[in-house]
């Protein structure tokens, strides 16, 4: 006999924690929650500083197909694996995004998720260590702290901001985005706090919460055109799990569209040329591919003070672990994105359209490859592309990993944002104080050439690791999922995590999917209640 429950969860990243936790939260209902990996709760986890050497076994490390817009190079794609998804691997900064960005979901359609509709659920998932207010929870499951250390080259990127007349700002989430200051972050008591930390480990004792892990989804199982459950396997064992009311897919933003696809959701073409029966036609499924391309912008320091591979910044290091074992405090609290900001390079533009992350190290292929010396990095992405990608199958079976195609720099309103922000990153770097720590740029280009310019962008630009709408949410009969997360074209399924988002929002997308999870949940309670 297959297991059976209420709900089952497939993901246990930021929409999937926040969804089962929630919804097995008061004991009523019976919950699965099925992952694909382990359950992150090691050392080089919870430690932030730790964040460039998480192994293998905690991010799927994908690649892209290659890229027409990178010169035809192939992006990096690292995703969470294991519990709090890519929670569990971020670099925990707590962004919610412009209100433009929910009021515009709701001007497309998605009626119900205007700012005013989503701030309760952002104020519910918090607890931020300032306390409560208009635009801020203090009682939520998800800690959100000031950084408890922070390096002295990220408070010299705030200043040398200010000395070009753009303001700081100590809150990015309240009414005011724009501006540059330093991030808060989803840590408690100098740890990561990932999305499973917050809604899943409180409830590992609770008897009404099954947690499956290493547990990969094969294919949903629909009978009558209805979700009924899923299979998966455990290794090399095989198993059913059905669920009584409902089955919430949160895979993410690449594993969502993979495992409908694989179960005969999707553009009924491609899923005939990889033999699978179509339930479904559905072209939007893994279309709509939406991502933060990413420009990094880096200097090598006279100045030691920042992090970097040297015998002192070794010795420092190594002192600095020492010290975050014993009190939680120091280096390794680092989420290395210190500090960052939000301004508005386009004459048109809404809102704040680019976001920069500073970094106290010099960084090259995403942390990937070392670099000796000490120095800093500035990231400067585009917040509102205009170019979509697509993901889609390599073949049938969930084991082999999607094609992925963010179709990076097609449109060329994006390459005109990405020009301007880096533009501004060299006017940052140059203004003092930052000027003082003797920088010399690693890839010098004639700021004012724009083919020249353009051709270093496409050479080393790719993801910040936001993507989203691959199942898109909308009013319309051809979006994935309704505005209450319901799939269309068959029940007893939801969809919850940043797959659904319509639109790329302007910022880090992990708190915009907690949310997403949270109110996921109570759309199930709503459902059920009628």
């Amino acid at each position: 006999m297959p297991d059976q429950f209420d709900y089952i969860v497939i993901g246990g990243g930021s929409g999937g924690s926040a969804a089962a936790g929630r919804l097995a939260e008061d004991g009523s209902r019976t919950v699965c929650l099925i992952e694909a990996g382990g359950r992150n709760n090691t050392v080089r986890v919870k430690t932030p500083g730790f964040m460039p050497f998480i192994p293998k076994s905690s991010n799927y490390r994908y690649e892209t197909v290659p890229q027409k817009g990178l010169n035809g190079r192939s992006g990096y794609q690292p995703r969470g694996r294991g519990l709090g998804g890519s929670s569990a691997i971020n670099a925990m900064i707590y962004i919610r995004g412009h209100r433009w960005d929910y009021d515009n979901w709701a001007a497309l359609g998605c009626t119900g998720w205007g700012y005013n509709d989503v701030l309760p659920y952002f104020r519910k998932s918090e607890a931020n260590e300032h306390g409560s207010d208009h635009y801020h929870g203090a009682s939520g499951p998800l800690f959100v702290s000031d950084q408890r250390y922070v390096n002295p080259a990220s408070y010299a990127f705030v200043e040398s901001a200010a000395a070009l007349q753009l303001p700081r700002n100590d809150d990015f989430n309240d009414e005011r985005q724009s501006g540059f200051g330093i991030y808060q972050v989803t840590q408690r008591n100098g740890e990561r706090w990932s999305a499973a930390r917050a809604y899943v480990e409180p409830l590992n004792s609770a008897s009404n919460l099954a947690t499956f892990t290493r547990s990969r989804v094969e294919k949903l199982l629909i009978e009558n055109g209805r979700v009924t459950g899923v299979s998966i396997r455990q290794g090399r064992r095989r198993k059913t799990v059905t669920a009584r009311y409902g089955v919430v897919l949160a895979a993410g933003a690449f594993n969502s569209p993979q495992i409908l696809m694989a179960s005969g959701i999707g553009p009924a073409e491609h899923l005939r040329e990889h033999g699978i029966k179509v339930v479904d036609d559905r072209p939007a499924v893994g279309s709509d591919l939406q991502d933060h391309i990413d420009y990094v912008s880096s200097w090598e320091t006279t100045s030691r003070e920042t992090i970097g591979d040297s015998r002192e910044g070794t010795l420092r290091m190594m002192k600095a672990m020492v010290e975050h074992r014993r009190k939680r405090t120091g280096i390794m609290t680092t989420p290395y994105a210190e500090a960052g900001g939000f301004w508005t390079v386009g004459e048109d533009a809404p809102a704040p359209d680019v976001q920069w992350h500073f970094v106290p190290a010099m960084l090259e292929d995403h942390g990937r490859e070392k670099v000796k010396g000490h120095g800093f990095s500035l990231h400067a992405c585009v917040l509102r592309p205009e170019s979509r990608g697509t993901v889609r199958l390599a073949s049938a079976d969930t084991k082999d990993a999607p094609l992925i195609d963010p179709n990076f720099l097609d449109d060329e309103r994006d390459m005109a944002v990405l020009r301007a922000g880096v533009r501004l990153s060299h006017r940052i770097a140059d203004a003092p104080p930052l000027a003082a720590y003797g920088p010399t740029d690693r890839y010098p280009v004639d700021l004012n050439d724009d083919a020249a310019l353009d051709d270093l962008i496409r050479s080393r630009a790719d993801t910040v690791y936001h993507p989203v709408g691959t199942c898109r949410m909308g009013s319309d009969e051809s979006s994935v999922v309704d505005p209450q997360l319901k799939a269309r074209g068959v029940d007893g399924l939801w969809i919850a995590d940043a797959s659904i988002m319509p639109r790329l929002i302007g910022g880090n997308t992990n708190a915009p999917s907690i949310m997403i999870g949270e109110r996921c949940a109570d759309f199930l309670k709503a459902a059920h209640a009628a």
